[in-house]
């Protein structure tokens, strides 16, 4: 823990995320608060009764924007998880057994990265209809599998043929006692990579889909706070707001998120974390160098 919070990146990344988090889970405890209620005048500039002004309908964006975060999150870390045991289980298996398992896994995965996956998941979510946060969770999540998979499969058959493996097999170990203790623990920083990714472009994606009107606009959302402003031709009457805070609120997940990405890969890379060293220590004595040269011209 220590060495991840001493990760800039990292730790940065980390307490955006855990913002967004607390945010999704106390503020609608907090707030009380009906978002699909009229508080005010339609498009009621920010001001104190209304932080983050109105809608066209009069609603709350504080109280929407509150409530969307619970929603977006929810959505994203729900296809993040079916991606990667979906992608994880696929993965091992086809780069632990190979042979005709893994030529079988391997097609299916050839083919799915083959598809076009945005305009795929448009098909299906028009062809759905006004789809529900949870039914966009699930078709992201069952179509988004590919490549965690084909990055899984790769570093499993790395490690399927290092000699603490064999040896296991000669003595034999069971193929799921290798699986869980051998081989998992050993794919833990691929798998957690594979997961913030696949939140990252959950959220992103949904918010897509539902600003293109294929989610239910009833439902209280990122996306669909951007669907009814632009419904609602928010920038052409002045009310940048309705478009600016769940724009912003995507936006800074997305940086949380990415942030988050590249700590955890630079701690878990060891040829990124020398390069990371030697560029701090490259800096610390240019620091220095600076310092003797200001010393040298103070005594000349």
């Amino acid at each position: 823990m220590k060495v991840f919070l001493r990760n800039k990146k990292a730790a940065v990344g980390l307490a955006i995320v855990l913002f967004y988090v607390a945010v999704a889970i106390f503020g609608p405890l907090l707030l009380q608060a009906d978002p699909m209620q009229r508080v005010g005048r339609p498009h009621e500039a920010p001001n104190v009764d209304e932080l983050l002004g109105t809608t066209r309908m009069g609603r709350d964006v504080f109280t929407q924007l509150i409530y969307g975060t619970r929603t977006s999150l929810a959505v994203g870390f729900f296809a993040g998880l079916v991606v990667v045991i979906i992608g994880t289980v696929l993965g091992i298996t086809a780069g632990y057994f190979g042979g005709k398992v893994d030529e079988a896994i391997n097609f299916a995965t050839n083919v799915v990265l083959v598809i076009p996956q945005l305009p795929l998941l448009l098909v299906i979510a028009a062809f759905l209809g006004e789809s529900s946060p949870l039914v966009i969770a699930m078709i992201i999540g069952v179509t988004s599998w590919a490549w965690g998979a084909r990055i899984t499969r790769a570093q499993t058959l790395t490690l399927r043929n290092r000699e603490y493996i064999l040896a296991s097999e000669l003595i034999g170990e069971p193929a799921r006692r290798m699986i869980m203790v051998e081989l998992l623990p050993n794919l833990l920083s691929i798998i957690g990579f594979n997961f913030i990714g696949s939140v990252t472009y959950t959220i992103i994606t949904q918010a897509t889909i539902e600003f293109l009107g294929l989610g239910n606009p009833m439902s209280i959302s990122w996306g669909t706070m951007l669907y009814h402003a632009q419904n609602a031709s928010a920038i052409t009457v002045g009310a940048w707001w309705e478009v600016l805070v769940p724009a912003l609120a995507v936006a800074g997940i997305g940086v949380g998120l990415s942030l988050l990405n590249f700590g955890v890969d630079e701690i878990s890379n060891p040829r990124l974390r020398t390069l990371g060293t030697i560029a701090a220590a490259a800096k610390a004595q240019r620091k220095l160098d600076k310092q003797r040269l200001l010393q040298s011209q103070g005594a000349a």
